[in-house]
């Protein structure tokens, strides 16, 4: 029961952290278009979920807390405060509150309560402050804005003398006592709410000797007179809206006018409990319709009842069916997944070894058995690593918070667009790529975006403009960190390489070489070491974590114009598409995405070059490494090595094998702490025949080479 009790804890954890998320983009919307009251609507029941489910799951502290924070914002959502930047922000800080409690409810004493208490009062101080209620009736209609045009009457609670009549068709699932919900309570609920006919319908229950008591077979129609609104009924059913069908219809407001109400006929057929050529046939007998249809047996008695219940109550109807959307999608513990993952490998695993067995068996029949074991299990990861994929646009919407935060302490005009949010990746991806990008897009906007005076007296919008985008390019995903700011100044940033002894003041370097300084150690430009950046700590933080992910960045910037940081990453960490390739009695795989072709290279050839590093491969001069030397391995090399070309930093460079023994299904393993900082390896793989093989790590491998080339020539 306690590890139960735990994983729905767990459960509350995952979907209130969803909805502080929902939160905080609301809010960050709602800055932007302070009067919309559906971004009004979706912050209130953002904290309405959070609060019912903190109390319901032993989160107590965040549900009185949030208490406090949905009475404000029912005021707002009934017009009776306005939506100004104070209470925004004030907001924002409940917000963060609110998640420090979630995340420290396992650990008693570390949050300060003290900031929910003040944050609290100023709340409790902004209900007692005098009401500045619009007047809409003294606006002239021009200059009503777009939503209060829109904005339905019903969705507000109305005058205590307008009332309306709603019917709502409530049906749970079967299963509904099963997630530990009883619909009771909601019904009662409703009560509360006004005056109120419930009607339970039975007819779906089934002889008892056929009846399982953990299901529920019945559903109601209630007919609910209240001056509340619509979203005061939906609230009502706030937690059971993904396992239950609620229909809520207005039959009766204010335009009601006396003796147009529909005909008992027409509510059966209009609520789509009897078809309009029934109703036809029976029409030609005397008896009442309700009569006639319960003798027909058309339409259960029960639904007869609450339809001439109905009748008697209404006058007039104005009907708005709203229809939820069926969920087609299920909630999975991440473990769950990664699990599935790791059998998935060991799965590739095995199968290789199948492969490599009946190739040497030469059985047609084992080799046919092997080729349908590998479709199969090529398909099942490749299922399975897209169940794995997640869309960037979760961790593109936390950035807002992080612009309007920092440009604000900055005094500064910053906006985020975001582009190509639909863009999947691998889930431990997205997962380490956050810090990273915190740490650019600070850069960006302290270092990169000018003060609107700067912008102004160069020619530039007084705002500034940092866009995010995400693309997929073969199986990398490119993710590009862009500002119209000062671009980066490249002789400052060689003169401070130069003078902390990163290169010679003779050495020659491109522009892109000098942008790649900024990720060393250590390495800033700025003047003045402030709360945000330059201590020279954050780039180099971002090259490590990028390394990590076994992707490469890029920099292109221009000075007045801004720079752009491009992030190219793979699109899983799990399992790869390798070349198998063979030094001496090692094996090591290259990243299949990462390699153009291989090239013969022949003793001839390395004459021919003067034993530079070099290969000539159509007019073209490519710099390769010598793996055998890089490693130090032993043996002699073959009279005709391979070249494998690959991709490095948008350069071809070439790796020097004995032997390339082909693709391979590449599941990567971790290495152990003691090899974790060995260079140019980025994790192992176990071949079919228990073999272990070592997985390259070419970005770090050819600036290590490169560094070595740098020092020699110095």
């Amino acid at each position: 029961m306690s590890d139960e009790f735990d994983r729905i804890k767990e459960v509350y954890r995952e979907e209130a952290t969803e909805r502080l998320a929902e939160l905080e983009n609301a809010m960050l919307e709602l800055e932007q278009d302070p009067e919309n009251m559906d971004i009004i609507a979706s912050a209130f029941r953002a904290m309405h979920t959070i609060k019912g489910s903190g109390a319901m799951f032993g989160h107590d502290d965040i549900a009185e807390f949030t208490h406090e924070v949905e009475s404000t914002y029912d005021r707002v959502r009934n017009g009776d405060l306005p939506v100004t930047p104070k209470l925004i922000a004030l907001t924002l800080s409940a917000h963060d509150h609110i998640k420090a409690l979630l995340e420290g409810h396992d650990k008693p004493g570390s949050v300060d309560m003290s900031i929910g208490e003040a944050i609290v009062l100023e709340f409790r101080n902004l209900l007692s402050a005098p009401i500045e209620k619009t007047q809409p009736e003294e606006k002239p209609k021009a200059q009503q804005s777009r939503q209060e045009k829109q904005q339905p009457a019903l969705e507000q609670d109305t005058d205590p003398e307008k009332t309306i009549t709603f019917r709502i068709r409530f049906t749970p699932s079967t299963d509904i006592f099963a997630n530990g919900t009883n619909p009771a309570p909601l019904l009662k609920e409703l009560q509360e709410l006004g005056e109120a006919v419930i009607i339970a319908d039975t007819h779906l229950i089934p002889p008892i000797k056929e009846m399982d008591p953990e299901l529920c077979y019945v559903s109601w129609d209630i007919l609910l007179t209240t001056n509340r609104g619509i979203n005061a009924i939906k609230d009502v059913f706030i937690f059971v809206e993904d396992v239950c069908e609620v229909h809520i219809d207005v039959i009766d407001d204010a335009t009601f006018q006396e003796g147009n109400y529909k005909k008992l006929g027409e509510i059966l057929i209009e609520r789509g409990d009897l078809k309009p050529e029934d109703l036809q046939q029976v029409l030609g007998g005397q008896k009442p319709i309700g009569k006639i249809l319960e003798d027909s047996g058309l339409v259960p008695p029960d639904k007869i009842q609450s339809a001439l219940a109905e009748q008697h109550r209404v006058r007039d109807t104005h009907e708005k069916r709203q229809q939820g959307e069926s969920s087609s999608s299920i909630r999975v513990d991440s473990e769950k997944l990664d699990k599935l993952v790791d059998l998935v490998g060991e799965l590739v695993t095995v199968q290789a070894r199948l492969t490599q067995w009946a190739n040497m068996k030469s059985d047609s029949d084992l080799t046919l058995i092997s080729e349908e074991v590998e479709r199969l299990t090529t398909e099942l990861r490749d299922n399975t690593m897209s169940v794995r994929m997640l869309p960037i646009g979760s961790t593109f919407n936390k950035f807002r918070r992080l612009v309007r935060d920092l440009s604000n302490d900055l005094g500064k005009k910053v906006v985020i667009q975001t582009e190509g949010a639909e863009t999947e990746l691998d889930k431990t991806v997205i997962e380490q790529l956050n810090d990273p990008l915190v740490h650019i897009i600070r850069n960006s906007i302290d270092h990169g975006i000018e003060s609107p005076e700067t912008r102004i007296a160069e020619g530039k919008p007084e705002e500034g403009t940092i866009l995010l985008t995400a693309a997929h390019s073969g199986a990398h995903v490119l993710i590009q960190i862009q500002d119209d700011g000062a671009g980066l100044n490249v002789n400052a940033i060689r003169s401070k390489a130069v003078e902390r002894g990163l290169l010679y003041h003779d050495t020659e370097m491109s522009d892109t070489e000098i942008f790649n300084l900024i990720f060393a150690p250590g390495f800033s430009t700025a003047k003045q070491v402030t709360s945000v950046s330059g201590r020279g700590v954050g780039m180099d933080v971002v090259k490590k974590s990028i390394n990590a992910l076994r992707g490469s960045i890029d920099i292109q910037s221009k000075m007045g114009q801004g720079t752009t940081i491009t992030l190219k990453l793979p699109l899983t960490l799990a399992i790869i598409d390798g070349l198998l390739v063979k030094i001496d009695r090692e094996f090591f795989v290259l990243p299949l995405s990462s390699v153009e072709e291989c090239v013969e290279l022949s003793r001839e050839d390395v004459a021919k070059a003067h034993n530079r590093h070099v290969a000539y491969v159509r007019n073209e001069i490519i710099p390769y490494i010598r793996l055998r030397e890089q490693f130090g391995l032993d043996g002699e090399p073959p009279e005709i090595e391979q070249v494998v070309i690959t991709e490095v930093s948008n350069r071809r460079v070439g790796f020097v094998v004995d032997y390339v023994i082909g693709e391979h299904q590449t599941v990567i393993k971790s290495l152990g702490k003691m090899y974790r900082d060995v260079e140019g390896i980025s994790g192992a793989t176990i071949l079919g025949d228990g073999t272990v093989a070592l997985i390259l790590d070419i970005n770090q491998l050819t600036h290590s080479a490169e560094e070595i080339e740098s020092s020699l020539v110095h």
